[in-house]
């Protein structure tokens, strides 16, 4: 067995950043909490992933540049290990696949949070909660293009919400 030395890149710590606007610094902590939990429950684990909650507009912008879709989304994942617009998924290289590691970017409106909150008649953490799950499975690989999928995104979503209501108790508390 090989030793791993310090400086090795599969013995750095792998971190989730959260970049959210001043009055919302306190809810980095329960949102890195709930993507570790939507990553554990896919049998993966977070590598380098960073959410950035932001706004309708930026959502727009990264909508239309990325998806070709000129309206605003509430969150929008990309993976560092999907290849471009219409192109087809990169291999994963040989550390991460072994690593299980799940590494992208998370923009979430909160501008569609609060609306959506009060749509669908749930706290805002709730629902804020529920994007950041919602992202972090699309990062671990799910999508909701046909029915079937939507049904199982939908459900593994509801699982990971049901285990992580101190995180959205805490989200409420901040928001």
């Amino acid at each position: 067995p090989s030793m791993r030395v310090r400086g090795d890149p599969r013995c750095m710590p792998m971190a989730i950043t959260i970049s959210a606007p001043s009055a919302l610094r306190g809810v980095s902590v329960p949102l890195r909490a709930l993507i570790r939990a939507a990553l554990a429950h896919e049998g993966l684990r977070p590598g380098e992933v960073a959410v950035v909650l932001t706004d309708d507009a930026a959502l727009r912008a990264l909508n239309r540049e990325w998806r070709g879709i000129d309206r605003a989304t509430d969150v929008l994942s990309f993976s560092y290990d999907e290849a471009g617009p219409g192109e087809t998924m990169r291999r994963l290289a040989p550390d991460a696949a072994r690593s299980k590691q799940v590494n992208g970017d998370l923009v979430i409106s909160l501008d569609r949070m609060r609306d959506q909150a009060k749509r669908y008649r749930v706290s805002e953490g709730r629902e804020l909660a529920r994007l950041a799950i919602h992202g972090a499975l699309h990062l671990a690989g799910l999508d909701h293009q046909r029915l079937a999928e939507r049904r199982h995104m939908r459900a593994r979503e509801n699982a990971v919400l049901r285990l992580v209501a101190t995180q959205v108790a805490e989200l409420d508390r901040r928001l």
